[in-house]
């Protein structure tokens, strides 16, 4: 007996040492992060990462309320100001309107020489990722906006032309 339980603490020893490396700050996937599975509060509900004034990202998204967007609001916004060597000093994430989201982009504060960046984007919580220059501080529209009756897709038709005209050549 005394045996087997030598060979017990032998095979589980490790696991339990390395776990220790798996549970790091850096291991950490938000990616993969999937909202409980709770009545949603009204049709097309979503969640988005929420804080205010968080130091970095990290922590933004670690402790981020899991709580359903009102329905007056569309989007995730996010607002990441930081130094001219890129270094985090606030991160605000909320639910937000269309009309808040009329504000994304860069602008660079000369007064306190930090810059500001704003992006809005659409789904479930797509806001992981902050935002760092002109690139990725966009207003990122996932879903094909919906006619009237809400029944039927509405398609560019340049973009229906474009895609036409690539595949034939």
């Amino acid at each position: 007996m005394l045996l087997f339980c030598h060979a017990l603490v032998g095979a589980f020893l490790p696991f339990f040492v390395l776990s220790g490396n798996w549970v790091s700050a850096k291991n950490i996937n938000f990616y993969n992060v999937r909202p409980p599975v709770d009545p949603t509060p009204f049709p097309n509900s979503f969640k988005c990462f929420t804080c205010d004034n968080a130091v970095d990202n990290y922590n933004c998204n670690r402790w981020a309320e899991d709580r359903w967007c009102p329905e007056s609001t569309q989007y995730c916004l996010t607002v990441h100001l930081f130094t001219d060597h890129g270094k985090s000093t606030s991160v605000t994430k909320k639910c937000a309107t269309g009309e808040e989201c009329h504000f994304v982009g860069c602008h660079h504060h000369r007064e306190s020489g930090h810059t500001e960046c704003v992006s809005c984007c659409e789904g479930m919580i797509c806001n992981v990722e902050i935002p760092t220059n002109h690139t990725n501080a966009v207003f990122a529209v996932l879903h094909a906006r919906r006619t009237s009756d809400g029944s039927r897709w509405t398609v560019n038709i340049a973009v229906l032309v474009s895609v036409v005209m690539i595949a034939l050549s």
